[in-house]
């Protein structure tokens, strides 16, 4: 059994700056709806955003030794997504470790399960996403996986697929289809901008949605 793989295939790196601006409704959607994390994991504040190649970790329930073995493995830019066996009530993650990942130059962290420390975190700009927050501390153990295929929050995450986070929640892009979705969801973007200027001039989204069809075929009365 290897518990640490360290060589990943990441996505090209001007790939992932095009998905920064791209809100992750519209990736998910550009996705054809897959990828789409529980919405219970959200992120720590307001505003934060992450994007960068998945780096994963399976820990043990109520034990964060393997986030601190990813820390010192992951590359710059590199997001960690860490899984904690269901067991969301720990502190897993705290001030210490967010100091050591901005130094290293980390893309964030995306936990299913709780964290501490959540205001001097937010403060020092580092993006995470988790369950909750917790000020119960966690032990050093047990092992547990780095690199390994995982499922958090409902969706499968190979290594290297690609984690994009806003105030709407996380989407997982699958690193194989990266290109693809990148430029669906640039060409969804313009549609959505097109869209945007006939509202504005007033036309409903009834008519420009053709839904009246739709209402006449289900039946709709109005008085």
């Amino acid at each position: 059994m290897i518990h640490v793989i360290n060589k990943i295939e990441r996505p090209a790196g001007e790939i992932i700056e095009k998905f920064r601006t791209i809100g992750t409704a519209t990736i998910h959607e550009a996705s054809g709806r897959k990828g789409g994390v529980n919405p219970a994991i959200r992120p720590a504040a307001t505003g934060v955003r992450l994007c960068g190649p998945a780096f994963t970790v399976q820990c043990h329930p109520k034990d964060n030794l393997m986030l601190h073995k990813a820390l010192e493995r992951a590359q710059p830019g590199d997001v960690i997504v860490a899984t904690t066996g269901g067991y969301y009530e720990g502190g897993y993650f705290g001030g210490l470790m967010a100091t050591s990942a901005v130094a290293r130059k980390l893309g964030g962290l995306a936990i299913d399960g709780c964290i501490r420390d959540s205001e001097e975190i937010v403060a020092m700009g580092f993006p995470v996403f988790c369950r909750g927050f917790c000020i119960w501390g966690t032990a050093k153990n047990v092992l547990g996986l780095v690199n390994h295929p995982t499922i958090f929050g409902g969706v499968l995450v190979n290594p290297g697929d690609l984690i994009v986070g806003d105030d709407d929640g996380l989407v997982i892009v699958d690193r194989k289809e990266c290109a693809s979705v990148l430029e669906k969801s640039l060409q969804r973007t313009e549609a959505e901008r097109k869209k945007a200027e006939v509202l504005r001039a007033g036309v409903s989204s009834v008519e420009f949605n053709k839904l009246d069809t739709v209402f006449a075929s289900l039946g709709l009365v109005e008085d």
